[in-house]
């Protein structure tokens, strides 16, 4: 069951956020398929899911990632 202060799937003014980019940005990924990022559309409306953008990121990352304690 979704957490309602932190929805799954997220408009692409809130994916944007969490990405630091600008809808702008994430508007021309979609439309040139520059990167893999997974989106949900529906009709008109297109959605992000949370763990598609966390998983997106992880896989960006780049160099040794300390360990935690």
């Amino acid at each position: 069951m979704p957490v309602l202060d932190k929805p799954d799937l997220l408009t692409t003014k809130d994916a944007a956020k969490v990405l630091g980019v600008t809808p702008g940005t994430l508007e021309v990924w979609r439309s040139t398929r520059r990167y893999q990022l997974p989106y949900v559309k529906t009709g008109r409306l297109v959605r992000y899911r949370r763990a598609h953008l966390e998983a997106w990121l992880a896989s960006r990352t780049v160099g040794s990632v300390p360990a935690l304690a």
